[in-house]
């Protein structure tokens, strides 16, 4: 049972009954005073605790916003630009969510803390008050009438009525301040039930609204979050092909790495020990530089660099290069020396030391000495072919046959027989076109344009992007174009099946952007690039029709020049439905080709099997049966790993497919002209800057030279000379 309730007549009595009543709702009162100072207490420290999580999510948030990923190259895709804003986004996000977490801490200590408090003064406090005022007059009345009862009853009748007088008025304030106290108690057990709970339920509210914001916080995050998630997916995948190209590159380097070792026609690189001559009796020393001779100039440029000094770099000095002998050990006893006559020192040889007998002969070559020339150094790789492939009328029917064969196949059951033509399998055929295109002696999108079609993919707006791919397009061959579009149309077809055989658009610019187009220089750098090229072919692919279908009109807009882009990029990449992020089911390593080779060996799948980046390879719940029912030109891998090569022997050599020769068309570089002095503007351009031109599609301008900024020329029109993008005009 409960507190007893205090009955107002029980105030007359004031019996031990009572009087135990009263001292168990004092101890109640007592408790409650001890729970709220504990509570308050409580609570500080919560609100303390809170603060300092909030000032460490602050900096945390504040550490997010200031850093910025570098990128290497020159050019960020739109999936990249958007992660290294992500970010800053999630700086936002978490400052946006300590601001509630700050207005939820105020809220509590008006709707909390300060209530309770109050309650405990006033409330309480008044009750202790009136308690002391109820022991005071309960000591006062009775030691009064022990008093009275003690005194004598042969005191006069006039002192004895002014005594009882007195105690009576003592009595009457005791009785009185027993029904205050009385009435305050009971008054404040009941207040308390809801004084006490209204803060709590306050606090309560409070914090799930909290709670309810940041949930409302993270509904408005989430559609940036499932693009992001796509744009990680996007660059992983990238990545992916983007490594295993320069895992191929550095084994072909280690290889033979004399053959890689000069990347520049123009000049060579490479350390020197250059031989500094002293006064006597002091002799001479051999210092370390790393040195850079410019061919045409004949200029060599040294400077001092030594890597155990930290990789402090010295200063540069450049000498005039007249003549250069090879040193026999005769003359000196140290290998591998040159001398090296100035011009601009009469009478002054350099003695300079290479590192190797392989060096010695690459400097004697560089810098035309009279040792013989050594190998070509500036290798441009070119993968082997099994087949001898041209992009001729032969080569144009084996495209449209194999499209044809691939989506009739697709639609009839895979139970086929190998040993006829008729019953090749989709996985052979799809591997032989992949080989027959890479075995071309040029990509289909040429060399000569290539730096063209990648220059809109890294920059620009996608309608600016479209339109530049539309018009370089419509430059290609006549062949080429016609096989590009084909091809296109067909990849369309299999990216609409994607939900079944899991190549989206994305993916399938993974897999036949190296193929499509590549540069001719084997870089680094140029492998950098394939993450622009697999954007092209994603463009190609979406929008075939308009590309392959219109021819693009006078008025098509041209795309942000290469080197100067005073417009702010968009930073929402184009909506379409790129890949399916799930981290835990992706591993790309088994999804995307392992090697440049088309005919990979059975551990080596590829982007045209069941597993994809956006499913687990049986887990995903589709049968393989389905999982290959739309085409599959992606592909990348047989039973057989001899298969593509013999297929394509088979199609390409015999029968109706005979080799035959080049049709002669050559790619034709439409962007640089050569030593021309006239050029005529192939699309329009409105200056962003006063040193630039602003112009029509026809425009001709004189007197063009190459610019000193790079993908620039200088040039006249109309009266006014300025700068012209390079890749906006021809050469006439």
């Amino acid at each position: 049972m409960g507190l007893h309730p205090l009955e107002f007549s029980e105030c007359y009595l004031d019996s031990p009954v009572f009087r135990e009543k009263i001292k168990a709702h004092e101890a109640e009162l007592d408790k409650t005073n001890r729970f709220i100072k504990e509570l308050y207490k409580d609570g500080k420290n919560l609100i303390n605790a809170t603060k300092q999580l909030a000032l460490a999510q602050r900096k945390f948030a504040q550490s997010l916003g200031e850093f910025q990923f570098e990128y290497i190259g020159d050019a960020k895709t739109d999936d990249e630009r958007c992660i290294d804003e992500s970010l800053q986004e999630f700086s936002n996000f978490l400052k946006n969510l300590e601001d509630q977490r700050e207005l939820m801490m105020r809220n509590i200590t008006e709707t909390l803390m300060k209530p309770l408090e109050k309650f405990r003064k006033e409330q309480l406090g008044s009750a202790k008050a009136e308690r002391k005022k109820y022991e005071k007059e309960t000591e006062k009345y009775y030691s009064s009438l022990e008093k009275l009862l003690n005194m004598s009853a042969k005191k006069k009748e006039p002192q004895l009525q002014e005594a009882d007088s007195q105690v009576e008025t003592i009595r009457q304030h005791f009785q009185e301040e027993s029904l205050d106290y009385v009435c305050k108690l009971q008054e404040i057990q009941e207040r308390k039930k809801f004084d006490c709970v209204e803060p709590m339920l306050a606090f309560f509210q409070t914090v799930f609204t909290f709670y309810h914001q940041g949930f409302e916080l993270a509904n408005d995050f989430n559609h940036y979050k499932k693009a992001l998630q796509i744009n990680i997916q996007n660059t992983r995948s990238r990545f992916e092909g983007t490594r295993v190209e320069v895992f191929e590159l550095m084994k072909r380097i280690r290889e033979v790495p004399q053959e890689y070792r000069q990347t520049s026609p123009i000049s060579s690189e490479g350390y020197l020990y250059v031989q500094e001559k002293r006064p006597p009796p002091f002799g001479s020393s051999w210092v370390k530089r790393y040195c850079t001779f410019v061919k045409e100039q004949k200029i060599l440029h040294m400077v001092t660099f030594d890597h155990r000094s930290g990789g402090k770099m010295g200063e540069t000095e450049s000498v005039t290069l007249k003549s250069c002998v090879r040193k026999t050990t005769d003359m000196l006893d140290r290998r591998f020396c040159l001398d090296i006559e100035i011009t601009d020192r009469p009478g002054t040889v350099l003695t300079v030391q290479s590192l190797s007998e392989d060096d010695h002969k690459f400097w004697i070559h560089a810098m035309g000495g009279k040792e013989p020339a050594g190998q070509y150094l500036g290798k441009t790789y070119s993968k082997e072919r099994g087949i001898d492939a041209q992009l001729d009328d032969v080569g144009l029917s084996f495209v449209k046959n194999a499209i044809n064969a691939i989506e009739t196949r697709d639609e009839k059951s895979n139970d086929v027989d190998l040993s006829t033509c008729e019953d090749w399998d989709v996985k052979t055929i799809t591997s032989t076109l992949k080989l027959y295109l890479r075995s071309l002696p040029e990509p289909l999108m040429t060399y000569g344009l290539y730096k063209d079609f990648i220059a809109p993919a890294k920059g620009g707006s996608p309608e600016s992007r479209s339109q530049a791919i539309h018009c370089l397009v419509h430059k290609l061959p006549e062949k080429n174009r016609l096989v590009l579009g084909l091809l296109m149309k067909h990849l369309a077809t299999v990216a609409a099946h994607s939900k079944l055989n899991l190549m989206t658009v994305a993916n399938l610019g993974v897999v036949f952007g190296p193929t499509l187009m590549r540069p001719q220089e084997d870089t680094v750098a140029a492998i950098m690039d394939l993450k622009f090229q697999n954007i092209v072919v994603e463009i190609l692919i979406e929008q075939h029709k308009k590309i392959f279908g219109d021819v693009p009109g006078a008025s098509s807009p041209g795309f942000s020049a290469p080197t100067r882009q005073s417009k702010k990029l968009l930073s929402v990449r184009q909506n379409r439905p790129l890949a399916v992020y799930n981290p835990k089911t992706v591993d790309l390593q088994t999804v995307l080709p392992t090697s440049p080779d088309v005919c990979s060996n059975s551990d080596e799948a590829s982007l045209g099997s069941n597993e994809s980046v956006s499913s687990q390879s049986t887990a995903s719940g589709t049968p393989p049966e389905k999982a290959n029912h739309a085409p599959l030109l992606a592909s990348l891998s047989t039973d057989s790993p001899g298969a593509c090569i013999d297929v394509a022997a088979s199609w390409l050599n015999s029968g109706a497919l005979t080799k035959a020769s080049s049709d002669g068309d050559k790619t034709v570089d439409g962007v640089t002209g050569g030593g021309g002095k006239r050029a005529m503007a192939v699309y329009p351009c409105e200056a962003e800057h006063e040193s630039e031109l602003s112009f029509q599609v026809g425009a001709i301008f004189s007197a063009v030279a190459p610019s000193r900024e790079p993908g620039w020329l200088e040039g006249e029109l109309e009266g006014k000379k300025g700068l012209i993008p390079e890749n906006y005009v021809e050469m006439l």
